[in-house]
């Protein structure tokens, strides 16, 4: 989650790579490139493509330099760019994309792997939290992609409805609709696992 203070750094430090001085896209990616992978992970399921496509995104960014408005949120701004980068990637190799849970790309922010049963404990419980794991990767992946980039977003990367909209270039209405959508197609999906709890 950003703060009104780091807003504030990016549009300085976007205002001096605006002025020509390079130094600012390094201060710009170490402060979100950690957070821009996750996600970007998250939506392909390959790491090697999301570190390309990250990469990618700060080029952009670069490229793009004159284009940033001071008045938008850098976060909402990058997501944009990372997002269509990545939608434009899946349709070039043609297939869908599946949410890993345990892909954080931030060692600060534990994966869903992070918080699963230790290997010490009974196999069948392993199996059992190894193919609900699965399920819910194979639920998502399977959600239609206005409805999997609000989940992933809201759910997964945890940004506001607010922060959510503005990437997505929607209202806060639309997002939260598709995220009802996503919760009820995800439900229908998992209902034998929901069963279960």
């Amino acid at each position: 989650m950003s703060t009104p203070e780091a807003d504030a750094l990016d549009r300085a430090d976007m205002a001096r790579l605006a002025a020509g001085h390079e130094a600012a896209l390094s201060a710009l990616m170490e402060r979100h490139a950690g957070a821009l992978f996750g996600f970007l992970c998250r939506f392909v399921r390959d790491e090697d493509a999301a570190n390309d496509l990250a990469q990618e995104t700060f080029v952009r960014v670069y490229q793009h330099r004159a284009d940033f408005r001071p008045e938008q949120k850098f976060s909402a701004w990058l997501y944009t760019i990372g997002g269509n980068l990545a939608r434009n990637h899946l349709r070039a190799v043609g297939r869908r994309p599946e949410v890993p849970l345990d892909c954080s790309g931030d060692a600060d922010r534990p994966g869903v792997g992070d918080t699963l049963p230790a290997p010490g404990n009974p196999p069948d419980e392993a199996a059992q939290c190894a193919e609900k794991q699965a399920a819910v990767r194979d639920a998502v992946a399977h959600l239609p992609d206005d409805l999997r980039e609000a989940i992933v977003l809201c759910e997964l990367e945890d940004r506001s409805l607010a922060e959510a909209a503005g990437i997505l270039a929607t209202t806060v209405k639309a997002v939260e609709s598709r995220l009802y959508r996503a919760r009820q197609q995800l439900r229908t999906r998992l209902s034998r696992w929901l069963a279960r709890s």
